[in-house]
């Protein structure tokens, strides 16, 4: 499991949504890419993508249904889950949620 990330710039202004129930910060990578860290607050949620995106629980536990499935699948810290482009997923997280997003 991750517990750091090295060599990266953080934009320092917060990304807010759902009143608060989840909040990330940009991380630019030295080799171009970007990733969001962030915390999820328990709620139920749903997400819209533009670009694929793996996420990657660090801590908590969630249970996640991408769009057009009728089945939920259970994550905890150490886990992760893909979600193409241009699609949504809903997640409903059981605890407080720390995740790092990867775009691409």
């Amino acid at each position: 499991m991750r517990t750091q990330l090295n060599n990266v710039s953080v934009v320092t202004k917060s990304n807010v949504y759902f009143d608060g129930k989840c909040v990330s910060h940009a991380i630019l990578c030295p080799d171009g890419s970007k990733k969001t860290i962030g915390v999820i607050f328990v709620s139920s949620l749903t997400f819209n993508t533009g670009a694929p995106e793996t996420m990657e629980i660090i801590s908590g536990q969630c249970k996640v249904r991408p769009a057009g499935s009728k089945e939920w699948t259970s994550y905890q810290g150490g886990q992760q889950f893909k979600v193409g482009a241009n699609t949504s997923f809903e997640i409903e997280t059981l605890e407080t949620l720390d995740y790092v997003c990867h775009f691409g």
